[in-house]
Order: C-alpha cells, then structure tokens, then sequence
C-alpha cells in the first residue's frame, strides 16, 4: 500500500480532511489536479493592492466555525461586507437599492413545508400577478441567479427555502486580506503532519473493493502513475462526478451505486464568471462629491453581469464583476480578454463615466468556473426533487469511498468554503471509525 488513505482533491475540503486524518497517524496521500491547491479557492496577488484578487471564493457565509478557527490559527480574522448597496434605475440613476433580500426569503418560507416541490422559475410566477409582490419576487429571483449561481427553471425552491432557514444565506463576512491565510495554514499543518500532496496528478480511474482502492492519474506532461490504500476521499466537484464521454472524465470500477448516480442527477453545479477590475484609483468614490465612497455593490442593467461589488469597508482599487446562473452560461466560452472588457464597460456604464474608467483602468483578470475542467461549475444547487440528494451523495460506500466537498453539506452549507471545511472533518471521521 502506498497510503492508507487517498485524499482525492486539494481544495478546502481534501485539505481539511487530510489534516485530520494525519493527526491520527495514518499516512496519508493528496492527488490534486491543478498544480496549486486551493480548489476553487484561487487567489491572485496583484502588484497594487494588498488584499489579492479571489477568482473563486470570496465570502464566508453564516457563523462558519471551522473558517473563523483556521483564520484565528493563521493570525487573521474576518470583516463584515454590509455596505451601501446602489442600483441603476429604468431612467438611468444610480439610486440607493432598498430592496431586502430577507422578503425574497420569505416568499421561500412559504414552500418549506408545501406538499410538493416544484422550480423556483415555476413557484414565483404564481405571485407575479400581483403588483404589491412585484419587487420581491425579482430580488428572490435575483437572489437565486446571483447569490445561487442556479437557474431558477431547475433550481428547487423546497431547498432554497431550508438552505435560507439554516441562516447561512443571511449573513456574509470576507477574510482579511482574502483566502490565502486560510489555505497556506492548512497546507502547512498537512506538510508538516507528513501528509503527501501530489500536485499535477489529475485522476483518471478509481477502481475499488471493500478494504482497498486503486487510483490511476495523468500528470501534465503525459506521465501516469496508480497509488494503492485502504480507503479514498472523494472531494470532487459535482460537475466533475457528473462529467463522462471523454479522456477527462473520472471512471469508477466498479461503477458507483445506482443511489448514488441518481443523486448526482439531483445536484447541479451553478454558473458563474467572475472578473476583477483593476484601477489605477478608486475613481468611484470621487464621483459627484464622494456620493458612492460608501458602495459595497451595484447592480444595473447589464445584459452580462449581474452585479459588481467593490471591497468595502477596505479601501481598494479593485472592483469584482460577476455574472451567476443564466446570464453566466450567455458567457460561456468567452475569452478573458473578451469578458474583461464586456465588465469593463458595464461597471463604467452605471456611472455615465467611460472615458475616466477607461484612463484609470490598469488591467483585470477573469475566470469561467464552468469551462474549467477540474471544477465544471462553480458551486452546487439542489434541482426540483432532490431533497435527499446531499445526503445520499454524502453516504460513504463499503466503508471503503467516502466523500466531501461542498456538495455534500447537509446543513445549509453547501456552496460555502465552510461547507467544504465542514464535510472534509466529517469524512475523515468516518475514516477513523471505519478503517
């Protein structure tokens, strides 16, 4: 045996499992595809700012335990993103947005206990009838599209409605100076646990029996090579386990169980694009005598993005652009430099102030978490019908396959790094007890 565990994944979640599970003494193995760990957690430093550019992962979402202690253990803390919100209006205005997500979340509350589930597109046109509605059902769908990367025709709103009562969609702080803290202390403490973290080792076939898993990877430049332990951790992201028909493609042997692949069938991975902006200042808080100094986010009409935000309260020159559900599939297949400008003009667009943002604008970055192949999706929605469909994709085979990630939360985390965290613990619980 060349481990007693693999670890299947370095991100969030593989990470987190393979800390514990070196602080039990096994000897433990992480196979990583890309060749940094992190996941869909991807920080990049820029040459003006402190804080870095996160291409994934962002915010921390409702109490979130296990983030908070990690970032406590790495000398930094979070801050809270609540800050002024500005909307374009119809006649062309930046106006303060009013609108509460929280009515959105009462229409959900309505369907948590309904007899049947149906899509959230289906379940807010019965109340579009209604003029005194009207807002609430476009800030619910908003919120869906935007905030669930989901699109509201698949999406249950059933599962909407008990992610919302769990009170991790309510809330949201950003790490100080962004994830890295986050990520380079767990790959510390499994470095210095003696945990192995392969990188450039993107796996390829799983072949397993009770007691013992064979993992068959490529490595970039052609290589292959197959590792042996007892057990496995699959930290994969849905839209990666859903992925066949090519040479990418994870096979397992034998296949997963039919329980399994039905679950898959029930969790979608959501779309999203997101590009950061880079200026030379923050331009904004200049316009008409400091108005917007205090905006966190602005949403405008957009035919691309469905909303910016900027890192308010910390003063940066950076601005996130970000396009999630529907309008992040219009997107796919977009070349950055395509995507950057498109964001490029749509943020300046709110202010009626091309020319400045175009002479202070430096650079940006941008990534479509949809076509990347190690993530095929951003993060993961429940589809119409699939209430147990975490929890059975949580459900470890023979004592032998566990599984993490985001995906497989079933308290309300899923989508969230904490969520990852969270279940990357669990798996390695039922190793410990198991193996």
């Amino acid at each position: 045996m060349d481990a007693d565990v693999i670890v299947i994944g370095a991100g969030a979640a593989g990470l987190s499992a393979a800390r514990v599970l070196a602080a039990h003494s096994m000897r433990i193995v992480v196979l990583e595809a890309r060749e940094r760990v992190g996941g869909r957690v991807w920080s990049r430093p820029t040459a003006r700012t402190v804080t870095p550019a996160e291409l994934g992962a962002e915010f921390i979402h409702g109490r979130a335990p296990q983030t908070m202690a990690l970032l406590r253990d790495a000398g930094t803390a979070a801050i809270d993103t609540r800050g002024e919100s500005w909307v374009r209006s119809k006649r062309g205005e930046l106006r303060r947005d009013e609108r509460d997500f929280g009515t959105a979340g009462d229409l959900f509350e309505m369907m948590r206990d309904a007899r049947n589930d149906e899509s959230v597109e289906r379940f807010l046109r019965s109340f579009e009838s209604d003029d005194r509605l009207r807002e609430t059902v476009a800030a619910a769908r908003a919120f869906v599209e935007g905030f669930e990367a989901a699109d509201p025709a698949l999406a249950s709103a059933r599962a909407i409605a008990l992610e919302w009562q769990s009170g991790v969609d309510s809330t949201s702080a950003r790490p100080l100076g962004g994830y890295p803290p986050l990520i380079d202390r767990l790959r510390a403490e499994c470095l210095e646990s003696g945990v192995e973290i392969a990188l450039s080792e993107a796996v390829r076939r799983i072949a397993w029996e009770r007691g013992r898993v064979e993992i068959a990877t490529a490595g970039s430049q052609g290589s292959s090579s197959t590792r042996r332990a007892r057990a496995a951790i699959v930290t994969l992201p849905v839209g990666v386990l859903r992925h066949g028909g090519d040479e990418t493609a994870v096979v397992f042997d034998p296949d997963l169980p039919a329980s399994k692949r039905s679950a898959l069938a029930n969790i979608q991975m959501g779309h999203a694009v997101k590009v950061t902006l880079l200026f030379r200042t923050a331009f904004w808080e200049r316009l008409q005598n400091g108005r917007y100094r205090d905006g966190a986010f602005f949403r405008g009409d957009d035919d691309f993005f469905n909303v910016y935000w900027t890192l308010v309260p910390v003063r940066s020159e950076l601005v996130v652009a970000w396009a999630g559900g529907p309008k992040a599939s219009a997107l796919r297949g977009i070349e950055s430099a395509d995507l950057i400008e498109r964001a490029l003009n749509g943020f300046s667009a709110l202010f009626d102030a091309s020319d400045l943002a175009s002479t202070e604008f430096e650079g940006g970055l941008a990534h479509d978490w949809t076509s990347d192949p190690f993530s095929r999706g951003a993060y993961s929605y429940v589809v119409v019908g699939g209430a147990d469909a975490r929890a059975v994709l949580a459900t470890a085979i023979d004592d032998t396959l566990f599984f993490a990630g985001e995906a497989t939360s079933v308290d309300g985390q899923g989508g969230t790094v904490n969520g990852a965290l969270a279940t990357g613990e669990r798996a390695a619980a039922e190793v410990v007890r198991h193996v």
